[in-house]
């Protein structure tokens, strides 16, 4: 019962955290009980929520939806607004219960066609209907006018002891929830800034940019700083710079840019609604918002938001280290040969590679002296990749063969026949890997037949517009012969550039003049780190000066993926073209992943003398508290500035040795880990000059 009682109250909670892109009990408690300094908008915001919230309940509606306050912030505006016009009574009870209800069914089928038709959040959009609508409605409704109508005189603690842009600001904050009061909005901001130093700038920030545009327009600092309504501007900032995009510069420059064209817009409709009596409310801040984030996903931005992760600060740590730990795409396939193959012209190449066609890998074979044939090269046999054979990079079926141009002398090129022998392979995910330049009679499959990955296609010949002998490949999205390339990366290889050390690459597009190997997955390492759902570890961990017993299982998230949960933290992994990952964490601080994670964050499943690796973790697996936050503001100004990076290598048959380092941020440890002789991880360490983590498994 208790516990029902905490879920019931954490759900009510969250929408009010939930309105201004927050998370979390303590900040929605607290704004709870500031819009209880007018009584009667905090009465009724919250009979609109728990009303919203016993009707969605008896629907039947998803209670992990509800529990996040998704659903529920928009009743809980509508109930704010309602409570600033009425005072609490048995007939505002009903008016508030049915625009809850209405609110709520409302952002349900906004939010549904908003995600599916344009693939962009509802906002506070129902808000503005249906407050709009019950003040319209109430006009008619003599005897709510009469019953409920009433004064807004009250004492502001502060007013008059901050500078006028403070207090217009604090104001102005706390008007998001119907309480414009200065103390109301020093509250907000106080939390704003504890949760998230990011937001309080954008916060501060726009509303800077925001009254300084209307202060030029109207002429006045003294009226730009009384406008109630400028927390539209502190809304479009905070969700453009720090929650829809990732915190950078780019970022906040978009952000700025969108705070400074609403105040038109505000002006504009302010005007046309005052005619019916209705407020504003947040129209400039749903609409300015919205076009921008359309907008910036039609072009492609780079910096959009794909998963919130609670605030920006842990958006952008995840951010930066998923953007620089896999460099690859979605489409990547395997090397198409066997043994050691140098790239003579990548991306952007420096002959063919270009415009439409410039994704595209041209390889041959070098020796030694990096000459690509033997004696004087006059015969085409002379040359090293003539006549080795090329294998399938993914399992699909043939589309296009061709198998009768003839191969050209060392030196000639034939711009007719382009391509020369070809073969073009359907991959499941839509895509169509072509392999170009092969030997004549050579290839070994037909059109329509299936082949698997590392089947024998043909050989490498020189066949088509090919000066000497070697393999063009590239990835288009159709099937016809000479269409535009897409980016595309290989999987699980090694490379190497002259005598420097070979490096483990999981998901990449190799450079020109890199040497690269394709490797091959080990059983015995991929049995290792196979994990079964349900299966249970146990380890003796020790750090911060304490020892303890940890337990984790193996369960799946909501979203399919795998994760090792001790209950109050989880570890996310995966296995994936022979590489396996240990992603991030969540929930409560835990050691023991804090050590797995930094000791081996990917295990290529092959061995192979001196194989080396790089790895780029997230800033919040060697910093925590004030120091990482105030870290990850500062990055925000410049992505690269504080990177934690780590080496890897096998030291033995069965240990990972490792260094992390972060010269910015002063860390720098020495990481070890053994793998089980039969399933998982032995033992691990990470040490350093603040930290001492250690864990040894038990069973």
């Amino acid at each position: 019962m208790v516990d029902k009682i905490r879920k019931y109250t954490q759900a009510v909670v969250n929408s009010y955290s939930e309105t201004v892109f927050l998370d979390g009990l303590v900040p929605g408690m607290a704004l709870l009980l500031c819009t209880f300094i007018n009584p009667n908008v905090g009465a009724a915001g919250l009979i609109c929520v728990v009303a919203a919230y016993l009707f969605s309940m008896i629907m039947g509606m998803d209670r992990n939806l509800l529990r996040s306050g998704f659903c529920t912030y928009n009743p809980l505006l509508v109930g704010l607004s309602l409570g600033y016009l009425f005072k609490v009574n048995v007939l505002t009870v009903f008016f508030l219960v049915s625009a809850g209800i209405l609110t709520l069914v409302m952002t349900v089928t906004l939010s549904n066609i908003f995600r599916r038709s344009f693939l962009l959040p509802v906002l506070s959009l129902p808000f503005v209907i249906v407050s709009s609508l019950c003040y319209l409605a109430s006009r008619s409704y003599a005897n709510l006018f009469v019953n409920g109508i009433y004064s807004h005189s009250g004492t502001d603690l502060l007013e008059g002891d901050l500078p006028a842009w403070i207090e217009g600001l604090a104001r102005s904050i706390g008007s998001i929830f119907f309480t414009p009061n200065v103390l109301a909005g020093v509250v907000f901001l106080v939390i704003l800034f504890a949760l998230s130093r990011i937001l309080f700038f954008l916060a501060v920030a726009g509303y800077l940019a925001g009254t300084a545009m209307t202060a030029a327009m109207v002429g006045s600092w003294e009226q730009a700083f009384c406008d109630l309504y400028a927390f539209n501007f502190v809304l479009i900032a905070v969700a453009m710079g720090g929650v829809f995009l990732i915190p950078g510069p780019r970022s906040y420059v978009a952000a700025i840019l969108a705070v400074a064209v609403s105040p038109f817009l505000m002006e504009s409709a302010r005007i046309f609604w005052s005619q019916y009596g209705i407020p504003v409310f947040t129209l400039p801040f749903n609409v300015v918002t919205l076009c921008f984030i359309y907008f910036m996903r039609l072009i492609g931005f780079p910096l959009m938001t794909t998963t919130f992760h609670g605030t920006p600060e842990e958006n952008l740590d995840q951010f930066l280290s998923r953007k620089a730990r896999y460099p690859g795409t979605l489409r990547g396939i395997s090397l198409p040969f066997a043994g050691e193959w140098t790239v003579w012209q990548g991306e952007e190449g420096r002959w063919t590679h270009k415009g439409s066609w410039r994704h595209a890998f041209d390889f041959l074979i070098t020796d030694g002296e990096g000459k690509t044939f033997r004696e004087d090269g006059s015969e085409i046999e002379h040359y090293h990749a003539f006549g080795k054979p090329i294998l399938s990079p993914v399992s699909g079926q043939v589309t296009r063969v061709v198998d009768s141009v003839e191969d050209n002398r060392p030196g000639a090129s034939s711009r007719e026949n382009n391509w020369g022998n070809v073969v073009i392979i359907r991959d499941a995910r839509e895509i169509y890997v072509v392999l170009a330049h092969l030997a004549r009679g050579s290839i070994t499959c037909r059109e329509g037949e299936w082949v698997e990955k590392g089947k024998l296609l043909g050989k490498c010949g020189n066949s088509g517009y090919s000066p000497q002998p070697h393999l063009h490949v590239h990835v288009q999205l159709s099937p016809e012969l000479g269409a535009g390339t897409v980016p595309f990366s290989f999987v699980h290889f090694r490379e190497s550039e002259g005598e420097g050390a070979a490096r483990y690459r999981a998901n990449q597009a190799p450079a020109q003049g890199k040497r690269v190997v394709p490797l091959h997955t080990e059983n015995d390492l991929d049995l290792r780190v196979t994990f079964l759902l349900d299966e249970e570890m146990t380890f003796r961990v020790i750090g911060n000066g304490r020892e303890q017993t940890e337990s984790v299982r193996v369960r799946m998230a909501a979203d399919g993926t795998f994760c090792f949960d001790t209950g109050r933290a989880r570890l996310y992994f995966d296995k994936r073209d022979g590489t396996f990952y240990h992603y991030h964490c969540e929930g409560e601080r835990s050691i023991l992943f804090q050590t797995l994670l930094l000791a081996l964050p990917r295990l290529p499943l092959a061995r192979e003398s001196g194989l080396e690796w790089q790895d780029r973790l997230p800033l919040g697996s060697v910093r925590r508290g004030p120091v990482r936050a105030a870290l990850l503001f500062m990055s925000s100004f410049h992505h690269g500035l504080f990177k934690v990076t780590g080496q890897y290598r096998f030291a033995e048959h069965d240990t990972i040795a490792g260094t992390v380092e972060c010269p910015g941020a002063g860390v720098s440890l020495i990481t070890s880990i053994e793998l089980d002789d039969e399933k998982g991880f032995a033992c691990a360490s990470v040490k350093g000059r603040k930290m001492n983590l250690s864990i040894r498994r038990i069973k």
